[in-house]
């Protein structure tokens, strides 16, 4: 059985001896927020799994010593949305990181693959999906979401044991402690994307000065959206900032006028919308921009099946060494981006800087 931890001192004295490695994992609720509110943080040490309240005073910060032991490895999967719930809750990171989600890529096992998936296909356990949506904020929380919140954990060990086997195997183990080591440094500075146009593919068809103007009004939008703690798409959705982008008011006044037509605009930011719209960004002549000729598609498609054909040699699935969006800035620049740094650089630039107009 689970132990439900409410108080500072209880998991004080449960943390007191620990291993060399516990599984982690968080519940958070970060549907009306742009910051997750953490409900719950599930600890799996040995055979005890604890259930942590942390909407106890004082439990955030209990929480700290573990999640900062260097001697203490933090087994987690795909962990990228609870560093930021633990970030924002506890101002402290887990470190290191084991990302059970990263090393089954690593290992060849499978690329993206759930949790649930990744139990079934390493220990042969089929685990209940039913409290994925549930209020996590609530007290008390129910006997089933309890059941499903120690289950997050409980299988933790057996994925970090057999993973941790085949990457020594594979001699990736430092492949992996890279990319935990990248996906903690970003959690801890997270600013926001740089050139978050690219994410757009409706950017693609979008002019150089109308993608410049896309990008200034999605600046905006994530200094708009962490400031008032509301989700990106309350205060301006994509479909929105693409078609100011790309027919821009040439007043504020035309402004008004035609956000006073769209059901989904927020009217309120009139005036700020007009101030990012017509505020050039210090950095904005540097951003690659999104392709869509026919020239382009051909040199993203060359790079795309060059990386297709490493991956598989390799062992990897796809989207494992470079997506996409890394291949459009290298495309657009001739240079690395850091996302492709170390490792990943090392297995692909033999193969892709024959394609690249420059080398970086």
């Amino acid at each position: 059985m689970p132990i439900w931890i409410d108080t500072p001192d209880a998991l004080r004295a449960q943390l007191q001896q620990l291993p060399a490695w516990v599984g982690m994992d968080t519940e958070f609720i970060r549907e009306k927020t742009f910051w997750p509110q953490l409900a719950l943080v599930q600890i799996a040490i040995g055979q005890t799994t604890l259930l942590v309240d942390p909407l106890v005073p004082g439990m955030c910060e209990a929480l700290v010593p573990l999640l900062t032991d260097p001697e203490v490895v933090k087994v987690m999967h795909s962990a990228s949305e609870d560093l930021i719930a633990l970030g924002c809750a506890c101002g402290a990171l887990p470190s290191p990181l084991f990302d059970t989600q990263i090393a089954a890529a690593l290992a060849g096992v499978g690329g993206g693959m759930g949790y649930q998936k990744l139990v079934a296909e390493i220990t042969g356990v089929t685990l209940a999906k039913g409290e994925t949506r549930s209020d996590w904020l609530r007290r008390p929380l129910s006997a089933s979401q309890l059941e499903y919140a120690a289950d997050d954990v409980t299988h933790l060990g057996a994925l970090y044991q057999t993973l941790t086997t085949k990457l020594q195997a594979l001699g990736r183990s430092e492949w992996l402690a890279a990319d935990c080591a990248r996906m903690v440094a970003q959690a801890s500075d997270d600013g926001g994307e740089r050139w978050p146009h690219l994410s757009m593919r409706s950017a693609q068809f979008l002019d150089a000065q109308a993608q410049h103007l896309l990008l200034r009004l999605l600046r905006w939008r994530e200094a708009q959206a962490r400031g008032s703690d509301r989700p990106r798409s309350w205060i301006l959705d994509n479909e929105l900032a693409a078609t100011l982008a790309r027919n821009p008011p040439a007043t504020r006044e035309a402004l008004v006028l035609w956000l006073d037509q769209q059901p989904k605009a927020p009217k309120k930011l009139a005036d700020a919308i007009w101030d990012a719209l017509s505020t050039p960004l210090e950095d904005e002549a540097e951003a690659p921009l999104a392709k869509a000729t026919d020239q382009d598609k051909q040199r993203l498609k060359k790079l795309q099946d060059a990386v297709a054909r490493q991956s598989a040699e390799l062992g990897l699935p796809d989207g494992i060494l470079a997506s996409r969006r890394w291949l459009e800035v290298l495309m657009d620049r001739g240079q690395w981006p850091s996302a492709l740094s170390g490792w990943r650089r090392e297995q692909l630039e033999p193969v892709l800087a024959p394609l690249l107009p420059a080398n970086g």
